[in-house]
């Protein structure tokens, strides 16, 4: 099956990731009407595939991965590919509004589902005919797999491209960085970086007997880059140990924000900079959580925790280090749109909040700002 073909079997237009029957139908038409300018399903098909045309062109590949099933205490994360598609609409001169950004949709997600190894025979079976029917029997059916066979499609048809993956609960750091490691370190020679934003550490080696989920991903993420110091999270302080305890065991690199207070962003980047160098690292992937952020800028996520870090501080560390260290891959996960309604100024607040990172990336990429994709 060609790369292309793929896409158009396990993928969906933008904002059509999450299944529906009834409830949410109507919002999700007019938002995927909007989106691509069309009036029904027919023109909505052709729009996104006058997308795909242009793959080959594109400085960013944006992935909606529309599934919180990995996620633990509060759900909601589900929705925020498709709200921030809808915040993007009223910013034509968004980084990810560029004629450069190819948006090639959401992963097909069936909303029981995580990874395949989580599943039997039988219902990789029923699945499979409720997804592809007799189209392509041999296609992986979850939400996890799904996002990896896409990304491995997308570095064949968008080369130059830098993929930008929506979550979703952050278990999808976990295929979106693999795909990544396989891509620029194992298969492209270049030694990466990872730097990782968010309140947890993720670095269980299992949760519950769950291998990958949005608790573990980042152990899996460092046993890939073998335990060599290049993971490096930033934003830590809801954890049943302390640094100490994770740099001894894991040999990662921990910012804990009452460790950051009074420092400069520029500070604190020459010291990752020179601890990446030291490692030899030549690229940047950014795994960026939404709870790493203080709840003041984004309450609306599952595990908000206080005391996090200012939008200035993660975007400065973002924008210089990917400026010394190329930027090769990206998530943005854990936005959860219908939580913390209960805040005044949310989820908006939230929004707003998540685009700055996502303009962040696409400006590390270099897309033709400003612009619109049409």
């Amino acid at each position: 099956m060609e790369p292309r073909e793929r896409l158009e079997i396990i993928l969906r237009p933008a904002g059509g990731g999450v299944y529906v029957v009834s409830t949410g139908l109507a919002a999700q038409q007019a938002l995927q009407q909007a989106l691509y300018g069309a009036p029904d399903a027919q023109g909505i098909q052709a729009a996104w595939g006058r997308a795909l045309d242009r793959l080959g062109s594109a400085r960013v590949v944006v992935l909606g991965v529309p599934s919180d099933n990995g996620a633990g205490f509060t759900r909601g994360a589900n929705q925020a590919p498709a709200a921030l598609r809808a915040a993007l609409l009223a910013q034509p001169d968004h980084p990810l509004r560029a004629a450069d950004v190819v948006d090639v949709g959401d992963v097909r997600v069936i909303p029981h589902l995580l990874s395949e190894g989580m599943l039997s025979a039988p219902q990789i079976a029923a699945s499979r005919a409720a997804l592809y029917g007799d189209a392509a029997t041999a296609l992986p059916v979850s939400p996890l797999a799904l996002t990896t066979l896409a990304l491995d499609a997308l570095a064949t048809l968008a080369p130059q491209a830098v993929p930008v993956v929506l979550g979703g609960d952050h278990s999808v750091g976990w295929p979106a960085f693999e795909a990544a490691w396989r891509r620029h370190e194992r298969d492209g020679g270049r030694r990466l970086g990872l730097l990782h934003f968010d309140a947890h550490t993720d670095l269980l080696p299992h949760r519950l007997g769950v291998d990958y989920c949005f608790a573990t991903w980042a152990y899996h993420a460092n046993e890939l880059l073998g335990r060599d110091g290049r993971l490096v999270q930033v934003g830590i302080r809801a954890s049943g140990h302390d640094r100490a305890h994770w740099e001894a065991q894991l040999n990662v690199r921990q910012y804990w924000p009452d460790g950051l207070a009074g420092r400069s962003v520029d500070a604190v980047a020459d010291e990752i900079a020179a601890h990446f160098e030291a490692l030899g690292v030549d690229a940047l992937y950014v795994s960026n959580d939404i709870d790493g952020t203080d709840p003041a800028w984004a309450a609306a996520t599952g595990t908000p925790a206080p005391g996090g870090l200012t939008p200035t501080l993660v975007s400065g560390l973002t924008r210089r280090l990917a400026a010394r260290f190329p930027l090769v891959g990206a998530d943005l996960v854990e936005v959860a749109p219908p939580l913390a309604g209960e805040v005044p100024g949310e989820p908006a607040r939230t929004l707003r909040t998540a685009l700055g990172y996502l303009a962040d990336f696409g400006d590390l990429a270099g897309v033709s700002r400003p612009g619109s994709s049409g």
